[in-house]
This record gives C-alpha cells, sequence and structure tokens, in this order.
C-alpha cells in the first residue's frame, strides 16, 4: 500500500491530517539502544507547525507518546510505536471546497486511485503524515551516532531564486537552528525570509531547494544495482510531500564537466584507507558509500494551496474559481529540514544494518 520503507529497519506511518492523529511503527531497531523520548521530541519540535510567521499559523504541540517498544529509556528489539495526537484540526475549514480540485494538489489523482478521498485537508496527501517519519528519523539518528559517529545536518539552500553561499561539510545545527528559514548563510536567510513574508502576504507561495550532508559514513553502505544507495536516497528524498528533484554531489551540473574535471583523485589517508580529493561523487561510487561526506539536495514545489484565485473544476465537471482556504506554509522548506534529515538518517540505518549481517556472514 505504500506506507511503509526500510528493508531491516522498516517504518510504517499512520494518519490523516485533519484526523485524530498521526504516527509510526518502527520495526527492526536493534534492542538496547538507549534513546529517550526527549530525543524524539526535539527533532517534532522542529517539524512542528507554527513556529515562526514564515510557516502555517496551525499550532500543535506534537507531543510524542510512545506506546511500545521502548522501557527505560532503551529499545526493547520489538516494535516502537510513536503516536503524536492532532489537537488543532479544523476539518470544517475544508467543507467548501470537498467537491473541487485544488490545482496541483492530490485530490484528483486519489479520488483516481481509490474512487473515494478524505477531503479534510488532503488526508494522507497532506505534509502532516511526516510527523511519523522524523519520530522515526530521531530514532534511527541516535542509532547512526552511537554505531557509527554519523551526523546528519539540512538546511535550506535555496528559496525562489536566492542562494546561500556555504560549503557542505562546514555547516553546523547551530548555524541551521540560528534563524527561522533554517539557512546557515545570514545575509540569504534575511532576504529569504523577506521574499517568504512577501509571498504570504500575497497569498502566494515559494519552493526551492533543501540539502543535506551526512558526515562519518561508514564506507561499503549500499548494494549493488537496483539497491544503490542514491537510489534509496532518491526514492527516500521524493516519497516526500512537495519534493520535485534529487541530485547527489555535483548532479546535474556534473553533467557540463569532462571526465577529467568530474573525476574525484584517490589518494591514502592517515589512516592508510582511500580518501578522495575531491567529492564531486557525493560520498557514493558505484551505489556504495566511499567514506566521504554523503552530500544531497531536494527540491520543493511552491505549496499547492494558495489564498490567490485560480481556474479548476468540480467533481461534475463544472469550471469554478478556487480560493483556498485552510492554514498552509507559504514556504515548506523551512520545516522540510528535519523532514529530510529524517529520511536521510532512515536510509542510512537500514543500510547500515544491511552491512552489519553481510559482515556477519563474512566473516563465518
Amino acid at each position: 500500500m505504500g506506507n511503509t520503507f526500510g528493508h531491516l529497519f522498516r517504518i510504517t506511518t499512520f494518519g490523516e491530517s485533519h484526523g485524530g492523529g498521526v504516527g509510526v511503527i518502527i520495526d527492526g531497531c536493534p534492542p538496547r539502544l538507549e534513546i529517550t523520548a526527549e530525543e524524539i521530541q526535539r527533532d517534532l519540535d522542529r517539524r512542528r507547525p507554527g513556529q515562526s510567521h514564515l510557516t502555517t499559523p496551525r499550532q500543535e504541540s506534537d507531543r510524542a507518546e510512545i506506546l511500545s517498544g521502548i522501557f527505560e529509556d532503551k529499545t526493547l528489539g520489538t516494535p516502537i510505536m510513536i503516536l503524536v495526537r492532532n489537537e488543532d484540526a479544523r476539518p470544517h475549514a475544508y467543507t467548501a471546497m470537498k467537491d473541487t480540485y485544488r490545482p496541483s494538489h492530490a485530490d484528483y489523482t486519489y479520488e483516481a486511485k481509490y474512487g473515494f478521498r478524505n477531503w479534510q485537508g488532503g488526508g494522507r496527501a497532506s505534509a502532516r503524515e511526516t510527523v511519523g517519519r522524523v519520530a522515526a528519523g530521531a530514532v534511527a539518528r541516535k542509532l547512526l551516532q552511537v554505531v557509527a559517529g554519523v551526523e546528519v545536518v539540512a538546511w535550506v539552500q535555496r528559496v525562489h531564486e536566492i542562494e546561500a553561499k556555504v560549503e557542505p561539510g562546514q555547516v553546523t545545527l547551530a548555524q541551521v537552528e540560528a534563524n527561522p528559514v533554517r539557512c546557515p548563510d545570514p545575509a540569504a536567510a534575511a532576504q529569504m525570509a523577506e521574499r517568504i513574508d512577501a509571498a504570504r502576504r500575497a497569498g502566494d507561495s515559494l519552493g526551492g531547494v533543501v540539502a543535506c550532508v551526512a558526515r562519518n559514513v561508514p564506507p561499503g553502505l549500499g548494494e549493488p544495482v537496483f539497491d544503490k544507495l542514491e537510489a534509496d536516497l532518491a526514492r527516500a528524498l521524493l516519497s516526500l510531500p512537495a519534493s520535485k528533484g534529487f541530485e547527489i554531489g555535483s548532479g546535474f551540473a556534473g553533467t557540463r564537466t569532462t571526465g577529467s574535471e568530474h573525476n574525484d583523485p584517490f589518494f591514502s589517508g592517515p589512516d592508510g584507507r582511500p580518501r578522495t580529493a575531491s567529492n564531486r561523487s557525493g560520498g557514493v561510487q558505484g551505489g556504495i558509500s566511499n567514506g566521504e561526506d554523503v552530500v544531497v539536495r531536494v527540491g520543493f514545489k511552491p505549496t499547492a494551496t494558495i489564498a490567490k484565485a485560480q481556474q479548476t473544476v468540480n467533481k461534475t465537471g463544472e469550471s469554478v474559481t478556487l480560493e483556498a482556504r485552510g492554514r498552509h506554509d507559504p514556504c515548506v522548506l523551512p520545516r522540510a529540514v528535519p523532514i529530510v534529515e529524517a529520511m536521510v538518517c532512515l536510509v542510512l540505518a537500514d543500510h547500515y544494518l544491511r552491512q552489519r549481517g553481510l559482515d556477519v556472514l563474512e566473516r563465518r
């Protein structure tokens, strides 16, 4: 049904935007991993709505309720269930639009697939579904930290035409969290904030790019052919609401270079392990991590639901003018940052466990 992600570290999300709640079931997390509710809550707080005037005014505390799988702040090795109850749902705000197909939203496609849809805020197609991903991502993040010292940091790289000037290897969480846009370039962040606020006042929306770096990723993660690490990262990040593009390393810019310009030369590192002098591969070669930083970017379209008048049709085929109601982000990027981190953590945790299983077999 498309609600489950991962092989060994496996998650299933549940819930709708304006239903009773949303959440996740995590299966395959190893036992005895120390993790507290506060660690999970930290990432949920970064994702939650109502953080600033740049985000949706919907007010949700997004308090995580751990219903199973964790005891005395340690994982049991059994399924972990985390529930977040919806507190500020307003399904009545969508009543007037229930028979209308919102442009570039999932209204028509869900109805075409199932013959029926939840019109209250988009149901499963709503970005509120990502609450479960972020909660699961916090568990995956802790696992990666403990077993390999992996650090995953994402940030807003571009809003509309405003681009941040940063070096991926130097970006810190403190820099990202220093402003509501979550852009580590202060000058660009100020311009981004102004542009987002102008779009909000005009009843419009903006898109852009979130970049992410994973540091200390051990070499050897990823599988040949169909389960390449970058293929799973692409699948994970393109499964996010409003995502429309994925790049790793040099991405599409690399297509404008020659092989001699693009190749990453090897040298012998201090520990004797091969290292690369550049990282145009983005930390992945042949679908397998090479020990360098994994650097990815994901493009997000402008928020589909806007207050400006738009032409569309209703269920009977009549042409109508829609001025959408509801509470929506004028730009999804600031709140997408922890969601991107979560998906990268989930992919890396899954591939780490897959590689560990392979290592056990090889050592027999």
